[in-house]
């Protein structure tokens, strides 16, 4: 015990319409070997039959139950954080459960290592039915130097007191309350993965975790967040390099996408970023020139690129150092640079300052716009394919496959002036929606893009504005 009549654990159950899950989840929690703990069970305004199953329990001695008006889900954790009596806290969510021998495992981990304020689990992905899918084992903690990949919100164990210091929860998101907290935790306490399933995640319809643009879109409101609350101190320039039409006749930069220039798309974004101190154009196109410079004059620099410089087959790292040897005439020179391709027009504003958000927090040398891939990938060996990993239901996280996307790099310019790469080190990655990441490559591409741009009711610049507003 913590203090006289106090647990070590609380666990607490955030509930909200799972009636069809929850008893197995509480059920979870007082079957567990380590009996030190007192269950919070919150029941966040559920419409179903969740209340005749909550108050089944509520007189069990373990057991406190709070019935509230819906207030989602940070703030949810902030009430369960109050009424805490231990030293650790847990959430479990009302459609997972818990191995028999969690809370055993996990606080023996805090008890054992005061340096550690938080400890997660690997866990096993289940269906609507409870059906195993795949076991997940993540990164051995020991050896990770880049805390980029966030433990799981819930079925984490964190101590309280900690908690407390960081401020509890975020309660102005109402999703991805794992993401907001690890990013803050890391900088400040150390972190322990367990390398046993110890809880059961289930993936449903109704998971949130399919929802992928709301959750991209909150990761990029807690990382614009904690960037300002660190101080941006990061100066970065985009450079955006195009070989016109004089070098290659295909050249889309002035093909009118959603009756604006290609090109447009491209450049309102970067002037839109906050975390761009300057955009830059490289491209030895004189009729592009022209048209930049009378439609957006002095917000883009326009740096005529010798013609030698966009031949095909040369590299792109000699076009982006002379693009900074010119832009260094007119600016202070650049922390980071930020290479836009405009082969992406629906990469925003948005996926450019979390990207150098990103670098900021994370310390990356460089980063990139990626998509997770789990397409199956196979190699030639003389003696026919291999696959590159089993198929199995075994998901182990260092073998997870990166699909770079969305003409998005930045590169810390000491790097790349001593590397004359840009991309190495230690690389970062922004995760891109499916919108974001398409690359025009072709004709096909293109009847794509413009099936895309016809469904968007207004330009990057009004999309900006009103995520801004909402």
């Amino acid at each position: 015990m913590d203090r006289a009549g106090s647990p070590s654990v609380t666990v607490y159950i955030a509930n909200h319409n799972y009636g069809r899950f929850i008893e197995q989840a509480i059920q979870s929690v007082l079957n567990q070997t380590y009996q030190d703990f007192e269950l919070i069970i919150i029941d966040d305004g559920s419409s179903d039959n969740s209340r005749e199953i909550i108050e089944k329990y509520a007189q069990h001695e373990k057991v406190i139950t709070i019935f509230q008006k819906n207030k989602g889900l940070n703030v949810t954790n902030n009430i369960a954080l109050r009424a805490a009596r231990s030293r650790y806290i847990m959430r479990l969510d009302a459609d997972d459960y818990l191995d028999d021998n969690a809370l055993m495992v996990l606080a023996g981990v805090l008890d054992r290592n005061p340096e550690v304020g938080l400890v997660f689990p690997d866990y096993y992905v289940i269906d609507e039915d409870g059906t195993i899918i795949e076991l997940v084992r993540r990164h051995d903690f020991e050896e990770v130097t880049m805390f980029d990949q966030p433990a799981h919100g819930a079925c984490t164990m964190i101590r309280g007191g900690c908690l407390l210091e960081l401020g509890g929860y975020d309660e102005s998101i109402r999703s991805q309350d794992g993401y907001d907290l690890w990013i803050r935790f890391v900088q400040h306490y150390g972190i322990q993965n367990v390398n046993l399933p110890l809880f059961y995640y289930r993936q449903h319809p109704q998971s949130l975790t399919r929802n992928e643009e709301f959750i991209l879109e909150t990761r990029t409101r807690i990382l614009r967040k904690q960037a300002q609350s660190n101080g941006q101190n990061l100066r970065a320039l985009a450079i955006v390099p195009v070989r016109g039409t004089g070098m290659d006749p295909g050249s889309p930069a002035l093909k009118l996408l959603g009756g604006r220039a290609l090109i447009d798309w491209t450049l309102e974004s970067a002037i839109l970023a906050r975390r761009l101190s300057g955009v830059v154009l490289t491209t030895p196109d004189q009729e592009l020139l022209s048209y930049v410079s009378k439609k957006y004059g002095d917000r883009v620099l326009l740096v005529e690129r010798d013609r030698k410089l966009a031949l095909p087959n040369t590299y792109i790292e000699d076009t982006i150092s002379h693009a900074l040897r010119e832009s260094t005439k007119y600016h202070p020179a650049p922390d980071a640079l930020v290479v836009l391709y405009i082969e992406c027009p629906f990469r925003t504003a948005e996926h450019i300052d979390s990207a150098i958000d990103i670098m900021e927090l994370f310390d990356a040398d460089t980063v990139i716009g990626v998509r997770q891939d789990l397409s199956l990938f196979y190699q030639h060996d003389g003696a026919g394919l291999k696959p590159l990993r089993k198929v199995q239901c075994l998901h182990l996280e260092r073998e997870e496959l990166y699909r770079q996307v969305g003409g998005l790099q930045v590169v810390r310019r000491d790097y790349f002036e001593k590397h004359h790469e840009v991309i190495g080190g230690k690389i970062g990655h922004v995760v891109l929606d499916h919108r974001a990441a398409i690359w025009i490559g072709s004709e096909w591409d293109w009847d794509l893009v413009e099936w895309q741009a016809s469904k968007m009711a207004c330009s990057p610049a009004c999309r900006v504005r009103k995520s801004d507003e909402g």
